[in-house]
């Protein structure tokens, strides 16, 4: 693909984290394009060390800023806790880089609407990691309801749960992590569902966020461990999520998206509790087809896609900035705000 364009010059890319997912996301890509990783900050020495072993000829740069101003650099990407996603993004985009995000974005629509409108004045592509988008039994969902071989869709039930839950403190803090499991999880299902719906307009949003099993009411000491959630379309479709962390799954996690249409419906979902291998399958009436089956390398995929779209245009994509943020206004109402 990039050797066909043989008078583009060879990407230039900053890593801004490189924990254990900026580190997988880096080697995707290093192994996948032509792009080289020229420059990593990273307050870990074990993972700047670490990094550097895939990356050998990057420098090290002290600090966010250092790296941003970076002239070299065509791209950054960001895998940093999620408080400081927004502004690093908008910071990215102004000096001139294109950006790739870990999700979310940013913690609330607003923040959303601020990253976005940076790209727009900046004229340069951003992209978030959605990666279940990028799978291959995802996709084959996707273009199953969207070839309408299922009819139309009238349903959707979404599910995420993880029985470890996340590590770190941070992800506990709603001023640092701009929510629960339903900004940690429920943010891919939220997108899958919309993406494949074409993002219709969301006329009801119902929400019960829970707390080890009790009714969570403020924000101002836990986030949520548990939510179940209803919404409505414009098109009077019923959109069913519910995600949680820690809970007792019998497995590591169940992770499923399944579309029920007029004509049949369509499945996406993981297999033995993996939060990596994953099947599709299409249904009519009783009868079950499996449409894709494990293996399937997609976890650094997203950041794959990026760097290829930023060498055939590495301008202001209206639709991706649109689609981010009607997913983080619903997001919102979920949490009421």
């Amino acid at each position: 693909m990039i050797a066909t364009q043989p008078t583009k010059k060879e990407l230039s890319l900053g890593f801004l984290g490189v924990g254990w997912i900026g580190r997988n996301r880096m080697e995707a890509i290093l192994n996948h394009t032509n792009a080289k990783a020229a420059a990593i900050t990273e307050p870990n020495p074990e993972n700047s060390d670490a990094a550097l072993k895939s990356a050998k000829n990057a420098i090290l740069k002290t600090s966010p800023e250092a790296l941003f101003s970076e002239e070299e650099l065509d791209g950054i990407v960001i895998a940093t806790p999620s408080a400081m996603h927004a502004e690093q993004s908008m910071q990215a985009l102004k000096s001139g880089k294109a950006v790739f995000c870990q999700k979310p974005l940013g913690r609330t629509a607003e923040e959303v609407k601020q990253v976005v409108q940076a790209s727009r004045e900046a004229d340069k592509l951003l992209a978030v990691d959605l990666s279940y988008r990028y799978t291959k039994a995802f996709k084959a969902v996707y273009d199953t309801i969207q070839k309408g071989e299922i009819g139309d869709v009238f349903a959707v039930d979404l599910k995420f749960h993880n029985a470890y839950g996340p590590d770190k403190k941070w992800f506990y803090d709603i001023k640092r992590s701009g929510g629960g499991c339903v900004m940690d999880l429920g943010i891919h299902l939220v997108d899958l569902a919309l993406w494949s719906l074409d993002f219709p307009n969301i006329s009801e949003v119902s929400s019960k966020l829970y707390h080890k099993g009790q009714r969570l009411t403020s924000f101002e000491e836990h986030v949520e461990d548990f939510a179940s959630v209803s919404m409505t379309s414009d098109k009077e479709q019923v959109i069913n999520l519910e995600c949680s962390w820690h809970v007792s799954a019998g497995k590591d996690a169940i992770i499923e998206a399944t579309f029920y249409g007029t004509k049949g419906g369509a499945s996406f979902k993981n297999i033995n509790g993996s939060f990596y291998d994953f099947k599709a399958e299409k249904y009519h009436g009783t009868q079950t087809e499996t449409l894709v089956t494990p293996p399937d390398e997609w976890s650094g995929r997203a950041g794959v896609v990026w760097v290829e779209n930023m060498i055939k245009n590495n301008g202001f994509d209206e639709k991706t900035a649109t689609e981010l943020i009607r997913t983080a206004e619903v997001i919102d109402r979920i949490y009421g705000r």
